[in-house]
């Protein structure tokens, strides 16, 4: 493989980031808590669009507990944004085990 050739693949595989990351800027995400009673929706690149919180937990005696609700499901949000970050990396055939750590 040439130079030529090495460059073409990073111009390539720069072109294809850049589409995956605009796509995953509007790919929309959502995870629950609690059983339901909490759920956040965001953008697979992790902007929160959304919190519904059940009316059944909006007292002052429950207060921790929603806290604590909300911390999970962010937690489960960012385990499926990156879920589906690698799953569209696959779809493109770029290796994720290649790119090595990359922050989106």
């Amino acid at each position: 493989m040439n130079l030529q050739q090495i460059m073409q693949q990073a111009q390539k595989l720069q072109k294809q980031m850049k589409e995956l990351q605009d796509k995953m800027q509007t790919k929309e995400v959502e995870a629950v808590a609690g059983g339901g009673l909490v759920k956040i929706i965001s953008t697979a690149k992790g902007d929160v669009k959304q919190i519904m919180i059940d009316d059944s937990l909006m007292n002052l005696e429950e207060k921790e507990m929603l806290q604590d609700l909300i911390v999970a499901a962010l937690k489960n949000l960012k385990n499926q944004a990156d879920d589906a970050m690698t799953n569209e990396m696959k779809d493109m055939g770029i290796s994720t085990e290649s790119m090595g750590s990359i922050m989106f």
